[in-house]
């Protein structure tokens, strides 16, 4: 047998945890600004101001809008996600060990990438909407103000808004008659049709799209958060890859055969960070996530 067979075998499995990451490992990626392959500790995301139009007298000069450039550095940290497989172990099982581990260590790297995403949301300080939450109607009177807080901010109202919540705001929120009923929202949107908690499917509402998460801050207590931003207010940049290691995503893998242990270690590795671009395009919302779901 050719002894570059274990590179083939290595390739083949980096593969699979790429897919897994992309599909199960974490969903808030897909909701910020990214940047990939990054060369260096630290990466910058950069944030232009706002510019004021002014008119001129006939053959007059042009007055400039002197456009802010704010540059916002991203910092990345190294993540791994690592386990042994004992060579006489797998003659031991009906399972496929393989894809046990790749779904174990991509779901490790997406839940990572999620933390950091919330941690930047949660550094937020352009103000909260407080949440009352005795009956559909204030619920969904609350909905409607995070989305109200953006558009006091001036965010763009273009389809790359985003709105997190609690599992059991989500419960709340499907009490409320325009936000479940297929008279306001389109078929597609609708939960019987959908599994919006792992697959990063959202329901589109009122220009927003809406889903939840278990690793909101202070989930399952009276101080419970959740937020609403826009896609361009956080951004995450992910590093490139060593040399000596395949994969082609944000996720890479490696397989080393330990032969004092008569095992192979499986590590998956990736650098990645998060960073707040734009305060003013994120809002904050507390409640109280130990309340009754509302009855009318």
């Amino acid at each position: 047998m050719s002894n570059t067979i274990d590179q083939s075998f290595i390739k083949d499995y980096a593969s699979d945890v790429h897919a897994v990451f992309q599909r199960q490992g974490g969903f808030l990626r897909q909701t910020v600004r990214t940047k990939d392959n990054v060369v260096g500790l630290s990466s910058t995301f950069q944030k232009v101001g706002k510019g004021t139009a002014t008119t001129k007298a006939r053959h007059g000069v042009v007055t400039p809008m002197n456009q802010s450039h704010t540059p916002v550095e991203c910092t990345l940290e190294d993540f791994y996600a690592g386990d042994w497989v004992d060579k006489l172990d797998e003659a031991k099982t009906n399972i496929d060990e393989r894809m046990a581990i790749a779904d174990g260590g991509a779901w490790a790297l997406g839940r990572k990438v999620d933390d950091q995403i919330l941690t930047q949301l949660d550094a937020t300080a352009s103000g909260a909407v407080s949440w009352t939450v005795t009956s559909a109607a204030t619920v969904r009177n609350a909905m409607i103000e995070m989305l109200e807080a953006l558009d006091n901010a001036d965010v763009p109202d273009d389809g790359q808004r985003y709105v997190l919540l609690t599992p059991r705001a989500w419960s709340m929120a499907e009490t409320v008659q325009q936000f479940s009923s297929s008279d306001y929202v389109k078929a597609g949107d609708m939960s019987f049709t959908q599994s919006n908690r792992t697959m990063g499917r959202w329901k589109f509402w009122r220009g927003a799209f809406w889903g939840h998460h278990t690793g909101l801050p202070g989930k399952g207590t009276a101080a419970a958060k959740v937020f609403a931003w826009h896609k361009n207010a956080i951004g995450y940049a992910t590093g490139k890859h060593a040399g000596n290691v395949a994969g082609n995503g944000p996720v890479s893998a490696d397989i080393t055969w330990h032969g004092d242990r008569a095992a192979h270690f499986v590590n998956h590795m990736m650098s990645g960070g998060a960073a707040l671009i734009d305060d003013t395009g994120v809002i904050e919302g507390n409640l109280d996530d130990t309340a009754a779901i509302p009855t009318s």
